[in-house]
C-alpha cells in the first residue's frame, strides 16, 4: 500500500502533519507500505526533514492508495477515485463544508473521518483533542489577562513547545480568578494540565459557585454538572447521550459565579445550549472570555456568542451583548471570545508527534487489513454514496442540489 502524505491546502494554512519524519521512516521500514510526501513549505516539518529521514517526496501522488492530510481538503485538490484521511467537520452536518461532502461523493471517494475512527467499544482511537485542550486553556487564560490587564500571558504560539510554556507559568502570578471548565474527555483533560501547570486550584463544582476565594480557581464539569432531564427525573449518563433533547441546562449558576468559562466537550445537536444570548445580558452574567474549544458555530452550538471561528492570527473577539454581533473584544460591554478551531497547530510538533503515535499504535494494521471494522465504520462515504453508517446525512447531503 502506498500512502502520500498531502499538504494542506486549506486557507489559512495548518502546519500540522499526520506523520512525522521519523514516524515515516518506521513505517517504510515495512514490506507492504510505503510513505511518499508531497513538497509543502509550510509544515512544521520541512521537506528537507523528511528527506534526511530517507522519506520519498513527490508532487504527483496519483499512484498512491491512500491520501492523508489533516484539514478539509479543498474541493477543487480532490482527486477523484481515492481513499482519503482528514478531518471533514461534516458528520455533525456542519453547514459550511455540505459542499465539500457533496464533492466527495461526486468524485467517488472513499473519505475516513478521524472523528470517526473508533474501537469495538466505541471510542476514538485518534485525536487531536488533547492539544486543542492544553492550548485553548492557555489561550482562554491569555484572553482574560489581555483584557483585565492583571497579568501577561503570550498567545501558545509564541512558545517553542508545551516544555516551553510550562517553564513560563512557574512565574506566572494570577489573580484571583474562577475559570469554569466542562468536559471530561480528551479535550478538557488536556485544559487541566495546562491549569494546573499555571498553580490553579482546583475545587468542587459546589464550592465554586458560593465560595468566593483569595487565589486563582478552576472546577470541571461533567454533563450532570449542567444538564437535567427536563420531566424532574434522576440524571442518567447514558439517557443523556440518547436523548439529549429531554434535557435542560442547569448552568445557569456558574455564568454567576465564573470569570473565565473554557468549554470542550462533545456538544450533540439536540442538546441544551448552556445559556442563551439574551442570558448574557443579564447584570448577573459574570463570565467575561470565554475559551471555547468545541467551536460549533451558532446558532447551532452549546455557546450562542460563537458567531465564527477566530484565527491564529487574531485568536479574540468581542461579542456585543447588547446587540449580539461580533466587535473589537476587550470592551465594557463585550464578551471576549477565543474560537479557534485549529488550536493544536499552535504547538504543531507536539500536536503531530502525539497524532502519529496514535496513527501507528491504532489505525495503521486496520488500514491494511481487508475489510476491518474500524476502517468500515469510519468510511463516510464509498463506491459514489454515503455508508450506511452515515445514511442519516441523506438529506444533509442533498440539500441544495
Amino acid at each position: 500500500m502506498k500512502i502520500g502524505i498531502i499538504k494542506e491546502g486549506k486557507t489559512p494554512p495548518d502546519s500540522r502533519v499526520p506523520i512525522t519524519p521519523a514516524q515515516a521512516a518506521i513505517i517504510n521500514q515495512r514490506d507492504d507500505v510505503q510513505i511518499v510526501v508531497q513538497p509543502s513549505p509550510s509544515r512544521c516539518y520541512t521537506d528537507e526533514e523528511y528527506q534526511e529521514a530517507g522519506i520519498p517526496l513527490s508532487n504527483d501522488l496519483s499512484d498512491c492508495d491512500v491520501l492523508m492530510g489533516v484539514k478539509e481538503v479543498p474541493i477543487k485538490e480532490l482527486v477523484a477515485n481515492k481513499k482519503y484521511f482528514f478531518f471533514s467537520h461534516t458528520f455533525k452536518e456542519q453547514p459550511y463544508n455540505r459542499g465539500l461532502l457533496q464533492a466527495v461523493v461526486n468524485k467517488n471517494i472513499q473519505l475516513i473521518d478521524y472523528e470517526v475512527l473508533k474501537n469495538e467499544r466505541g471510542q476514538r482511537i485518534i485525536a487531536f483533542g488533547r492539544w486543542a485542550g492544553i492550548v485553548g486553556a492557555h489561550n482562554g487564560v491569555m484572553t482574560y489577562g489581555n483584557r483585565t490587564k492583571a497579568y501577561e500571558l503570550p498567545q501558545m504560539k509564541n512558545f517553542k513547545d508545551f516544555a516551553t510554556a510550562k517553564d513560563f507559568y512557574k512565574n506566572l502570578k494570577l489573580p484571583a480568578i474562577k475559570i469554569v471548565l466542562t468536559g471530561m474527555g480528551r479535550v478538557s483533560s488536556g485544559s487541566v494540565e495546562v491549569l494546573e501547570a499555571m498553580g490553579i486550584r482546583r475545587v468542587s463544582p459546589s464550592d465554586f459557585v458560593i465560595e468566593s476565594y483569595s487565589e486563582a480557581v478552576f472546577t470541571q464539569l461533567d454533563c450532570e454538572d449542567y444538564a437535567a432531564r427536563k420531566d424532574g427525573s434522576a440524571f442518567d449518563l447514558q439517557h443523556f447521550f440518547k436523548n439529549p433533547s429531554m434535557y435542560q441546562s442547569t448552568f445557569a449558576p456558574f455564568t454567576k459565579a465564573a470569570d473565565l468559562m473554557v468549554n470542550g466537550i462533545y456538544w450533540d445537536n439536540d442538546a441544551p445550549a448552556f445559556f442563551t444570548a439574551e442570558d448574557m445580558k443579564s447584570k448577573d452574567f459574570s463570565i467575561k472570555a470565554i475559551a471555547d474549544v468545541t467551536c460549533d458555530i451558532a446558532p447551532i452550538a452549546s455557546i450562542p456568542s460563537t458567531l465564527f471561528a477566530a484565527t491564529i492570527a487574531k485568536p479574540v473577539f468581542g461579542f456585543d451583548v447588547n446587540t449580539g454581533e461580533a466587535t473589537e473584544p476587550y470592551q465594557a460591554h463585550t464578551v471576549d471570545m477565543m474560537t479557534i478551531d485549529n488550536l493544536p497547530n499552535e504547538l504543531p510538533r507536539d500536536a503531530s508527534q502525539n497524532f502519529g503515535e496514535q496513527f501507528m499504535a491504532s489505525v495503521l494494521e486496520e488500514l491494511l487489513t481487508e475489510n476491518s471494522n474500524v476502517i468500515r465504520g469510519a468510511s463516510m462515504t464509498k463506491n459514489g454514496d454515503l455508508t450506511e453508517e452515515f445514511e442519516y446525512l441523506r438529506d444533509y447531503l442533498n440539500e441544495g442540489k
